[in-house]
């Protein structure tokens, strides 16, 4: 197969790399992560340069961008651990909308989000139901013409920032609905707080929330959100690609830098080997992360098979890298002030996002008995 990338993909690869370059170096990351995310002039530069509009199809008033575009944008915002929710805030919740939504709760909600004017959220984690987004115990009933919520959603990143939030609700036949929930609503509380990788994130509670019943995006939306997980687990992938190469780069610096009984420790065998070892797992996890990026368009088993192989894969090598950088850097590694640090809170955090390696190697293996 032909992996190159065209010319037009090639330069919005080297804008991305510019971007971050000039606007999220680490200090700068900092103040951001201190900043509330309605104020980053970073996301109006994402709207002004189309990135927002990229991975929408252009009967929605996208750019028509397809995988592989939206890998490029991943693993360059995965290079530089930029904080704004680009898949959280934008390409989940947007793709259900996309998929889902009237025209009208297109231009309610999707048209304002790919013009940046706000951001949502998506709510479907529940505690019991261990990453399965069809276990869900959130119940959504119709009374007078109108929809009542009650539930608990778990870890509902980009909360706080998000004008409303995509909500899995339970319907008395059975299937699975969508809400739209806009934030502030009467029954709604959240809990706030950061992921251990500095992503904001919280818990959702409905209590008696009652809904106008056009905010119902779908009364069966399971085809739909596993397009979307598919898609935002696919996106992932790529992000933590970009994560791992800086993790490898700035591991194989320090070593260079760094001197024991007046040699480099890069000059110590059993350390080149582990380097080496950690450019295997990045390398073989950029061939799944390809794979899922050029997968998305096959039929639901065969696409769900081959991005939850990557998924399971891309998030052991993850541990991997991280573990290994950490050990490499010594005690610094575990301090706050080290480059290294976030990204090892990164790539440990990754795998729990979207499914872990375990339930993407169990989804691996009842696909294989089924066929």
């Amino acid at each position: 197969m032909d992996f190159a990338l065209t010319d037009e993909q090639r330069m919005l690869e080297e804008t991305l790399t510019r971007l971050v370059t000039d606007q999220v170096s680490p200090e700068q990351r900092r103040l951001m992560l201190g900043a509330p995310a309605g104020t980053r002039a970073l996301w109006r530069t994402f709207s002004e340069l189309g990135l927002l509009h990229m991975p929408f199809s252009e009967e929605v008033g996208g750019l028509g961008g397809d995988g592989t575009d939206l890998m490029i944008i991943m693993q360059s915002l995965g290079r530089g651990l930029v904080p704004e929710a680009y898949l959280a805030g934008l390409v989940l919740p947007g793709q259900l909308l996309a998929l889902t939504a009237s025209d009208k709760q297109q231009a309610r909600w999707l048209a304002p989000l790919l013009e940046g004017d706000h951001q949502l959220a998506f709510a479907w984690q529940e505690y019991s139901a261990r990453y399965d987004a069809l276990t869900i115990s959130s119940q959504a009933i119709q009374r007078d013409g109108q929809w009542q919520l009650n539930g608990r959603k778990e870890v509902v990143l980009n909360l706080e920032a998000a004008a409303a939030t995509l909500v899995t609700a339970r319907l008395d036949n059975g299937k699975l609905g969508l809400f739209m929930v806009p934030a502030g609503v009467s029954g709604t509380s959240t809990r706030l707080y950061r992921t251990i990788d500095d992503r904001p994130a919280g818990d959702l509670t409905l209590e008696h929330v009652t809904l106008p019943f056009e905010n119902c995006l779908s009364e069966d939306v399971s085809t739909a959100l596993a397009e979307v997980l598919a898609l935002g687990r696919a996106a992932l992938c790529a992000e933590a690609i970009g994560a791992m190469e800086v993790a490898c780069d700035q591991t194989l610096a320090y070593l260079k830098e760094r001197k024991q009984f007046g040699l480099p420790l890069s000059t110590f065998q059993a350390l080149q080997h582990r380097m080496v070892d950690m450019h295997l797992h990045l390398e073989q996890s950029r061939s799944m992360a390809i794979l899922a990026a050029t997968s998305l368009d096959l039929p639901s088993s065969e696409r769900d098979y081959k991005i939850a192989a990557a998924k399971a894969y891309c998030g052991e090598s993850a541990r991997f890298i991280a573990e290994q950088a950490i050990q490499l850097h010594g005690a610094m590694g575990m301090t706050e002030e080290c480059y290294i640090t976030p990204y090892v809170k990164y790539l440990v955090m990754f795998d729990h996002y979207l499914g872990d390696s375990d339930y993407h190697l169990e989804t691996v293996s009842s696909l294989l008995n089924a066929a």
